[in-house]
């Protein structure tokens, strides 16, 4: 529970204590009426008020400086990161029986100054509860302040390692002053609205500190935000989640005035985007537009089809889906008069793609138009464009959607519509001619109705089979359906195929052998031999059958008389041979070493955790630096998942990972086996890595698939479906192909 404390100065004395250090040579004693608010992590609630209406609040060194040269008597100030102390004037004043000591980098107050009227001959002093502003250019660290400005630069926000999504923005103001922010919140709707630079961004409750010699704010506890467009004459209408928030003539003041100023700067682009009319191959720049359809391509990709009414310069690549894959109206119209733009979405820009409806408007940010030409297309035909929204955030790369009354949609909105009477009159005309040649059936393989088919199709696409020499002329990314047969596979020893793959920052690597990780134990005993000692864990110890040394156990306090099985057992001063013995009794053991009496986790490389037969392994790029308490409490099944969090460790994943050459009549294809390998084999990653009987059905389906001396023509057909996609690599851009929403009967493994 974080508290923050309003209060208004009552009284305040000065006192000055010259025997000691100058920066510690100011005391301020104030004498306050106040009224605290406690924040819960859900909904702000108000507290019973206390019996106590005034207390007694000390500031020492410089804050009790610049406290006693900025406040009056009646101001009311917020104060936070202070400590409660017993107050010893208790009795003598009548006060609170504590008193308020700010100290420290943490202590940070903000000042609403007050203001006296007169009327009918009376006077009376009235606290005016406005916001005080302070300029970029004078801003000191340690300091919850109220800030305007301009964004001079901005990224999306983006999840973090954590719960907390981030976003991250530069702003300035009349003084020149450069200023980075940084906001960390739960939900991305108390984000800031941003859509472009040159945007007014009021930031109430953020907290000054210095990173790298320069001055940045931070979210601090109850801040807020408000946005406004920047464009001049533009209407003054607030951006908010919020519900309750201040906006009066005097903010609508500060908000055209960094209008005019920042148009006199020339931060606002006149253009804040770029028509498809005018995109130039492999250049970067952002895109408004509108959603005509979505479709999923896989888990770390979305399809977005867009229009902005402009013709682009260079053919467009038409990216194919099953209609039931697509999620709303079919661009037909669209795609054959070239305006349609096919982006595809990647990794951590997925997340907001799914939320995205057609029709909404949409602003991308740093797309990459890519040239992509089609295996064996001859040089003098010009390329297709493909657009891509890599994954990260560099150069602030992302996308939002744009209400409808945004005023930079005024233009885009005419455009569109006048595209729109031009394709329905068009349409009328040519839709009878058009349909007969836009549904000729497209090249198909014959005879595959004789063929034995040892594999099905679950994705549901209603798309013709066609030849892999069919496959290998169009251009990706698509998906296409295939018969053919394995011709080969790698690796051979299928024991090469299981990998370890991090879902975070996506590294695979290879799964460590027995004879590797033994000697990460033996390196762990060979370090400290003293127990460790944590104060949330019991300990004891047993006699290892190597008489200098003892294996020390230690289980959660909160864990004690739970049963052996659902216990999270850490283990220290054991060889692997050992850990194995342990853990076929014991659910879930974490092997552990000593460094100075503390806990630790071994080296990554090893498994973080043995359950079982299974093996868990973290990743060393994403997981915590150091050892962390476990929280053990509210956590009903301990599984990988939940261990793996209540450590700090980021979980990586088995996958398999194979490589086919799969032949038909027509020619030859290399396709991985990754994402679907699971649903390929009917068995997880995980039970293959701890299971000799599910290692040997892997290895009973590749036999049947390619059995052992054969030639193609003893070899089975396997009906596949194909997604084609393309890479970079060393500045060149390859085609790959992968298997996908395929699966083996489930009679193969079993046959004589």
């Amino acid at each position: 529970m974080s508290v923050l404390l309003f209060v208004h100065v009552k009284a305040f004395s000065l006192l000055s204590f010259f025997s000691l250090p100058l920066w510690f040579s100011l005391i301020i004693l104030c004498y306050f009426s106040f009224s605290p608010l406690c924040f819960s992590e859900e909904d702000p609630k108000k507290s019973s008020a206390s019996q106590h209406a005034s207390i007694n609040v000390i500031f020492f060194g410089t804050l009790a400086k610049d406290f006693s040269r900025s406040v009056s008597q009646g101001d009311m100030v917020l104060l936070a990161g202070f400590t409660i102390s017993k107050s010893p004037t208790e009795q003598t004043d009548r006060l609170h029986p504590c008193h308020l000591e700010m100290s420290g980098p943490d202590a940070c107050l903000c000042v609403c100054s007050s203001t006296v009227s007169s009327s009918s001959g009376s006077s009376a002093v009235c606290a005016e509860h406005r916001n005080i502003y302070v300029p970029l250019n004078e801003l000191k660290p340690r300091r919850i302040v109220n800030v305007y400005g301009v964004v001079t630069f901005f990224k999306q926000p983006f999840p973090t390692k954590g719960t907390d999504y981030c976003s991250t923005l530069k702003i300035t103001d009349q003084s020149n002053a450069k200023v980075g922010c940084t906001i960390f919140s739960e939900r991305l709707e108390d984000h800031p609205k941003i859509f472009r630079i040159g945007d007014v961004i009021r930031l109430h409750r953020v907290k000054t500190q210095m990173f790298n010699g320069s001055m940045t704010l931070l979210t601090s506890l109850g801040w807020s935000t408000v946005t406004f467009d920047g464009m001049l004459d533009s209407p003054v209408e607030p951006r908010t989640s919020s519900r309750t928030f201040h906006f009066d003539e005097a903010d609508k003041r500060v908000v055209e005035a960094l209008r005019q100023w920042a148009s006199s700067q020339s931060l606002l682009a006149s253009e804040p985007t770029v028509p498809l009319s005018s995109v130039q191959p492999k250049m970067y720049f952002d895109l408004t537009c509108q959603l005509l359809a979505k479709a999923c391509m896989d888990s770390r990709c979305m399809l977005l089809k867009v229009w902005d009414g402009t013709k682009c310069e260079h053919p467009l690549i038409n990216v194919t889906v099953a209609p039931d894959a697509l999620e709303g109206e079919p661009t037909n119209s669209q795609d054959r008069e070239n305006l349609t733009a096919n982006i595809l979405v990647y990794d951590n820009h997925v997340e907001v793609a799914r939320t995205l409806k057609p029709g909404m408007f949409l602003r991308l940010y740093n797309l990459h138009a890519v040239p992509q030409r089609a295996p064996g297309q001859p040089h003098d035909v010009p390329c297709h464009l493909g657009f891509h929204l890599h994954g990260g955030t560099s150069y602030g790369r992302g996308l939002c959607s744009i209400p409808s009354d945004n005023p930079d949609l005024l233009t885009l909105k005419r455009v569109l519509e006048s595209q729109a009477e031009k394709l329905a009159s068009e349409k009328e005309v040519n839709d009878g001619t058009l349909l007969e040649v836009w549904y000729t059936p497209p090249e198909a393989i014959d005879g595959v109705g004789s063929k034995d088919i040892f594999t099905g199709l679950t994705c549901g696409h209603t798309l013709q089979q066609r030849s892999l020499a069919h496959v290998k002329r169009c251009t990706p990314p698509a998906f296409h359906h295939v018969c053919a047969q394995v011709k080969s596979y790698k690796p051979q020893n299928l024991y090469q195929c299981l990998k370890l793959f991090c879902p975070q920052c996506t590294t695979i690597k290879e799964v460590p052998d027995d004879e590797f990780i033994a000697q990460v134990f033996q390196e762990a005993l060979r370090g400290s031999c003293q127990p460790c000692s944590e104060h949330w864990a019991v300990t004891s110890s047993v006699d290892s059958i190597q008489l200098d040394r003892a294996i020390t156990m230690h289980v959660s306090c909160d864990m004690v008389l739970e049963n052996t099985q659902s216990q999270l057992l850490f283990l220290q001063g054991v060889t692997l041979d050992e850990t194995c013995v342990i853990s076929a009794a014991h659910k879930n053991v974490v092997p552990v070493r000593s460094e100075e009496r503390r806990m630790r986790l071994l080296d990554l490389s090893a498994p973080f955790l043995f359950c079982e037969r299974k093996r868990y392994y973290g990743c060393k790029q994403c997981s915590q630096s150091s050892f962390v308490e476990p929280e053990v409490s509210g956590v009903e099944v301990w599984d990988e998942h939940n261990v793996a969090k209540a450590l700090g460790v980021q979980l990586m994943q088995y996958v398999l990972l194979l490589k086919f050459e799969l032949e038909d009549e027509t020619g030859t294809v290399e396709a991985l086996l990754w994402e679907d390998a699971e649903r390929f084999f009917h068995a997880s990653s995980a039970d293959i890595a701890a299971s000799q009987e599910m290692q040997d059905k892997v290895q009973t389906i590749m036999d049947r698939l390619q059995p052992p001396g054969s030639s193609m023509a003893e070899r089975p057909w396997l009906e596949l479906c194909l997604i084609a996609y393309t890479v970079e690599e060393d500045g060149r851009t390859q085609v790959c192909y992968q298997i996908t929403n395929t699966e083996t009967r489930e009679d193969l493994w079993a046959r004589p």
